[in-house]
């Protein structure tokens, strides 16, 4: 089997998913503030960019949406009852966009959430069995506690999902200063920086 830590980041065809970060369950959320930022900053990137974007959320009714500053950067936002999204129709959304013929390998898919330790680790789990190359971006993700945010990562990392910083993706989707993005990108992290 090969490993996501074996290999860089390959940003065609890179899909960005962000994994419940609802209104009612953010403020119970360790470091709530700067992971929705860095959710944010991730999704800002990979806008400029011109990747995919695909939010989820588990129970909308009982846990409400996700935030309007998160929501509205994602192309699509999939309602879910399972912790699990693969199983609730992620990876039918990850296969193309809307409408178009799926071509070429699988997605390589970054993802970040909440809560770590379930929704979020439940749904790489399912991305890494259906083969996808997989990178958490650990500071993204929240748990209620710092202990649980730290197992599940741990249990990623086993399970052969890449662990990484949000700076770790941007500059591997970039690859290079001379992108064309690179001054674009470049400015999103200097603002989260300042933040």
């Amino acid at each position: 089997m090969t490993h996501t830590t074996d290999h860089v980041i390959d940003p065609a065809g890179c899909v960005l998913v962000l994994v419940d970060y609802q209104q009612r369950l953010m403020p119970a959320i360790d470091r709530h503030e700067e992971v929705l930022a860095d959710a944010l900053c991730l999704a800002d990137a990979a806008r400029v960019l011109g990747l995919r974007i695909i939010g989820t959320e588990q129970n909308p009714q009982g846990l409400g949406p996700n935030g309007p500053e998160l929501r509205e950067r994602c192309e699509t936002t999939l309602a879910k009852m399972h912790f699990d999204a693969c199983a609730d129709g992620l990876l039918d959304l990850l296969r193309a966009p809307a409408g178009a013929p799926q071509a070429g390998p699988l997605p390589d898919v970054v993802i970040a959430g909440c809560e770590a330790h379930v929704c979020l680790l439940q749904t790489a789990l399912g991305l890494l069995r259906a083969g996808h190359r997989v990178w958490v971006v650990a500071p993204a993700c929240g748990s209620r506690t710092a202990a649980n945010h730290a197992l599940a990562m741990g249990r990623l990392r086993q399970a052969g999902a890449g662990i990484v910083s949000v700076e770790m993706v941007l500059f591997e989707w970039l690859q290079s200063c001379r992108h064309n993005k690179f001054k674009a990108v470049l400015a999103i992290i200097k603002a989260r920086s300042a933040a």
